[in-house]
């Protein structure tokens, strides 16, 4: 393995060995500070919709809706009334699509694996979620780039994902061990992100990420 790797969120070639265990390595980006696991120890397809399959995310299952109202309820506090919006990774469950309707706004659903709905790619929208999904993103520089575009200016990306805290705390992590978990975020790499899209970037409690879009658009 090269010590260094072309990092898939900044694409820059400036990482280094973050971490090893037992399954495979994890470099950092000594840039944006993201620590992902190299495209050699990737899951097929059929293996990563594999363990998609083993999740019961059940759309009216209480625990998973208190689960996912720690995105929603940030994010609906700050919406318009009837705000059109995407879920972006929703599984075969779209329970935080539903609990957003469920508040007046429409939502779009799309899913790699069980809504490949292209055309609401081409749309554009007041907010867009992506709970547990940008850990799973094989070119996530390329995809959050997609998801901003389609964002309205004044709109808002809200992603949950759990974050890096430090090289010590990582190596002793559960969120790793998800063999479809090759991207992990810290505070660090989305504060550069959002610098570098003009974003206003909000921490909210340990997993929620809510970046609002300019009000002026001032592009990617």
């Amino acid at each position: 393995m090269p010590s260094d790797l072309h990092c898939p969120l900044c694409l820059k070639q400036a990482s280094a060995l973050f971490h090893q265990d037992k399954r495979r390595p994890y470099y950092r980006c000594r840039l944006c500070a993201l620590v992902f696991v190299p495209p050699l120890f990737y899951l097929s397809s059929e293996d990563e919709r594999a363990e998609y399959d083993l999740h019961d995310n059940s759309v009216t299952d209480p625990r998973y809706r208190q689960f996912l109202s720690r995105l929603a309820a940030p994010l609906l506090s700050r919406l318009k009334t009837a705000s059109r919006g995407l879920e972006f990774g929703c599984g075969p469950g779209p329970a935080l699509a539903a609990m957003l309707q469920e508040a007046g706004h429409q939502v779009a659903l799309y899913d790699s694996f069980y809504h490949r709905d292209q055309s609401v790619l081409q749309g554009s929208y007041d907010f867009i979620c992506a709970t547990e999904v940008a850990e799973h993103l094989h070119q996530p520089g390329v995809e959050l780039d997609r998801l901003w575009s389609l964002l309205e200016p004044g709109g808002y990306l809200g992603v949950m994902t759990k974050l890096v805290v430090s090289q010590e705390a990582f190596t002793r992590w559960h969120y790793k061990a998800d063999p479809t978990h090759v991207c992990f975020f810290s505070k660090r790499t989305w504060s550069w992100w959002a610098e570098r899209h003009q974003a206003v970037v909000e921490f909210i409690g340990s997993d929620v990420i809510l970046l609002k879009k300019s009000g002026l658009d001032l592009g990617g």
